[in-house]
C-alpha cells in the first residue's frame, strides 16, 4: 500500500504566489524586499514577521497578517482551488536544460521514521531546530493550509517514477501555472484528477523508502501539530543534486592565530590560502576565512568509522565548532548559509563585519547521503542543500474538512478543470 495519496483539497497558483522557502535566505532584508515587490507572495505568509508592515512584530504576533494575507491572495484570484489531486512537477534550468520532475502529494505522516528502531518508510536524517517547528505549527494551526512542501527522495523506484512523469507532462498539455525562480529555473504544475494515471504515480511515488532530501522542520512539525499528512513533493535521485552547505560565524573568543593553536592541538593540520575564492572544495579538508587570510584545514577524525562521523559537517561540529570554539552546532551565532551564496558573498560579510568567520564546506556526496540514510543514522544539521528546491505556494494543501461555499467552488473547479486521467 502506498504512503502517498492525492490532496484532498488543493490550491493551485495562477501566477504571482510562488516563492523560495522561508528557510533559504541568509540576509533577513531579502526576505522583506521580496514580499513588498510581490504582495501576493507566500513568503508574506510563512515569514509575516519579516513583511515590512509587520516591522517589530515577533512571528507570533504577525500570525494575524499570514492569515490576511493567504486570504487576499484567493480573492485576488492567485490560487483555484481542485479536489482530489496530485500534481506533477517540472523544473526546468533555462541555461543547461537540465529538467527536473516530482509529485505534489499527501504523505502518511506516520510513516516518518526518525531511527533504525522506529518503523516507517520515510526517512527523517537531521537534528533541527526546535524553535523554526514551534513557528511551523504555530503556521498551520493559524492558517490552516500547508504552503510549503516537503521534499522526498524516491529511493527505490526513482528512475521508473522520472520516466512516468516526463512521459504525464508531455501528455498532459499546457501547464496549469508556471513561475520562475531567483535563478532563471523555470517551475511548471499540472493537477491530475482522479484516475489510472494519478492512481499510477502515487503507488510509484509511495512504494519504496522516501528520504528528506529539504523540510526536516515541516516534516517533523506535521508530527508536533498531530496531522494524519503533510503535503510533499515526491522526486527522484537523478532530479536532485547537492550544493555546498557553508556557516558564518558572528563572533569567537580570541584571534585567528588562536584558532589555529586550538585547533592544531586538536590534531588538525592547517595550511594558509593565498585566494579563498579560487580554492576548490574537496572531501576531507574546510576553508576557514577570517581577518583576511584563509586556511585550508583537515580535520581529524576516525577514517574507519561510519560514513556519517566521518563526513566534513559532523567535523566541523565536533573539532572546530564543540572542541576549538566552545559553540553547539544550535548556538544563535552561527548562520548556515545555502549553495546559492556565493564563496565570494561569504567572503563579503566578514569582510565588512557581518561575520567573524567563514567556514566553508565541500558538498556531501549522494551516495553518502543515501548510505547515511538508509542506515537509519542521522545527519549533521544542515549539510545538504539540495537543488534544484521545490517552490513554496505553487500549490498549497487546505488542511480539516472542506465545507460551505469553499466546497463548492473546490469542486466545480475540480470538475471543469481538472479531469480525470487514464
Amino acid at each position: 500500500m502506498t504512503a502517498v495519496h492525492p490532496l484532498s483539497l488543493a490550491w493551485i497558483t495562477t501566477g504571482g504566489t510562488g516563492a523560495r522557502n522561508y528557510d533559504e535566505f541568509a540576509d533577513e532584508a531579502e526576505i522583506s524586499q521580496i514580499i513588498a515587490d510581490a504582495p501576493h507572495s507566500a513568503l508574506g505568509v510563512e515569514m509575516p514577521h519579516r513583511a515590512p508592515d509587520s516591522a517589530g512584530r515577533t512571528f507570533a504576533e504577525a500570525l494575524p497578517q499570514a492569515v490576511e494575507r493567504l486570504a487576499a491572495a484567493k480573492e485576488a484570484g492567485g490560487y483555484r482551488p481542485a479536489q482530489d489531486v496530485v500534481v506533477a512537477y517540472r523544473i526546468t534550468d533555462s541555461e543547461s536544460g537540465d529538467t527536473a520532475y516530482g509529485l505534489f502529494a499527501m504523505v502518511d505522516t506516520d510513516e516518518i521514521s526518525t531511527s533504525a528502531d522506529e518503523p516507517g518508510r520515510v526517512i527523517r536524517n537531521e537534528d533541527v531546530f526546535l524553535e523554526k517547528v514551534r513557528e511551523r505549527v504555530a503556521l498551520l494551526e493559524a492558517t490552516g493550509h500547508l504552503l510549503s512542501p516537503v521534499l522526498l527522495m524516491q529511493t527505490e523506484h526513482g528512475a521508473e517514477l522520472e520516466r512516468a512523469l516526463a512521459e504525464a507532462v508531455e501528455t498532459l498539455g499546457a501547464p496549469a501555472a508556471t513561475d520562475t525562480d531567483h535563478v532563471g529555473r523555470t517551475h511548471e504544475v499540472w493537477p491530475i484528477g482522479p484516475g489510472d494515471l494519478a492512481d499510477r504515480l502515487t503507488e510509484l511515488a509511495g512504494g519504496g523508502e522516501l528520504v528528506v532530501a529539504d523540510g526536516n522542520h515541516r516534516s517533523l512539525a506535521a508530527q508536533t501539530g498531530g496531522l494524519e499528512r503533510f503535503l510533499a513533493v515526491v522526486t527522484t535521485p537523478s532530479s536532485l543534486a547537492i550544493q555546498p552547505y557553508h556557516r558564518l560565524v558572528a563572533e569567537f573568543s580570541g584571534t585567528p592565530a588562536d584558532l589555529r593553536a586550538r585547533l592544531e592541538a586538536a590534531g588538525a593540520e592547517v595550511e594558509p590560502v593565498v585566494d579563498v575564492t579560487a580554492e576548490p572544495l574537496t572531501a576531507g579538508t574546510v576553508l576557514l576565512y577570517a581577518e583576511g587570510r584563509a586556511v585550508r584545514v583537515r580535520l581529524p577524525g576516525d577514517e574507519d568509522g561510519p560514513v556519517v562521523d566521518r563526513l566534513d559537517h559532523a567535523l566541523v561540529e565536533r573539532v572546530l565548532f564543540n572542541d576549538a570554539l566552545g559553540m553547539d552546532a544550535g548556538d544563535k551565532r552561527i548562520r548556515y548559509i545555502g549553495g546559492d551564496y556565493p564563496v565570494q558573498w561569504l567572503v563579503e560579510q566578514v569582510d565588512a563585519g557581518v561575520a567573524a568567520l567563514a567556514v566553508l564546506v565541500a558538498p556531501v556526496s549522494v551516495e553518502d547521503f543515501v548510505q547515511v540514510n538508509l542506515a537509519r543514522q542521522k545527519m549533521p544539521r544542515k549539510s545538504t542543500w539540495f537543488t534544484p528546491k521545490a517552490r513554496a505556494g505553487l500549490v498549497l494543501a487546505e488542511l480539516g474538512p472542506v465545507s460551505g461555499t469553499t466546497a463548492a467552488a473546490a469542486t466545480a473547479t475540480a470538475q471543469d478543470d481538472v479531469p480525470a486521467r487514464s
